[in-house]
């Protein structure tokens, strides 16, 4: 058996109710194949999305559906479109097939990026079956419940330089500019975190969402989506070996549950 056949490239828990959580940044699996043609720097995996299955572990209880991956998001980004447009014209960001990290360490060695036909190969073993079990599972809720919800979850170090200027909020909610959801929903999930207290927050700020987010939600047709990206520091240590906080998880976990719930309530109900 070949590691290929041997290792799911999705994992799926069907729930009971209207809720997806997809994590597409979780994975950490680098194929010998494609981990030899890269520098050591790739193996520390530093722009993964560390720990979310466990940080969102209640969604289970709660009866959602939860997707995600086997491999990192060096392998090929679930999150940007099949055709490697830029998701945010004029910024620097990494793409579909990234060649360095977020502090702009070369991933590949000399000569060794993958070619366009690796890149075919890649986005039709990792990027499509992502996609179809996603696709899939968001039709059967809508189906079943006339309505439903993608939360897209999301991580990121609090200080990335290459990417926004100075420390990001701890809570960025991203619905494409109100394109992606319900009109309102980013702005009242950011106003609840305020109004909590402890950490900071903003809707359709400099993150609005992915292409997941973007190409998925079409609340016209009952498809409500809304992108998370959480500061690392609000849960883990953001530096090697990345460890996860348990006491900083348990803090930040009821209100993360609380968020989930209305924004299903906000899209979903009424």
């Amino acid at each position: 058996m070949t590691e290929h056949t041997a290792r799911p490239v999705a994992s799926l828990h069907r729930g009971t109710i209207p809720l997806l959580i997809s994590i597409p940044h979780v994975g950490t699996h680098l194929p010998d194949d494609i981990a030899a043609t890269m520098h050591a720097v790739a193996r520390e995996l530093d722009d993964t999305d560390w720990h979310l299955d466990r940080l969102y572990g209640f969604a289970k209880d709660l009866g959602a559906s939860i997707l995600t991956p086997s491999h990192s998001r060096y392998v090929v980004d679930l999150n940007r479109p099949p055709d490697g447009a830029s998701l945010y014209p004029g910024r620097d960001t990494t793409g579909l097939f990234p060649v360095d990290t977020f502090d702009k360490a070369p991933l590949y060695l000399d000569g060794q990026a993958p070619d366009a036909a690796a890149q075919a190969a890649r986005r039709d073993r990792y990027w499509q079956p992502y996609h179809d079990a996603l696709r899939q599972e968001l039709d059967r809720l809508k189906r079943e419940h006339g309505r439903v919800l993608l939360w897209e979850a999301h991580s990121i170090r609090s200080v990335v330089p290459r990417l926004f200027d100075g420390r990001l909020p701890d809570f960025n909610f991203g619905t494409a500019d109100d394109r992606s959801a319900r009109p309102g929903l980013a702005t009242l999930l950011a106003d609840r975190v305020v109004q909590h207290g402890g950490y900071s927050a903003v809707g359709n700020g400099r993150f609005k969402g992915g292409y997941i987010t973007r190409h998925y939600g079409t609340p016209e047709r009952g498809f409500h989506a809304v992108q998370l990206e959480l500061t690392q520091i609000s849960y883990m240590e953001e530096t090697s070996p990345y460890a996860y906080d348990d006491a900083k998880a348990h803090a930040i976990e009821p209100l993360l549950k609380a968020l989930v719930t209305d924004a299903l309530a906000f899209c979903t109900q009424g």
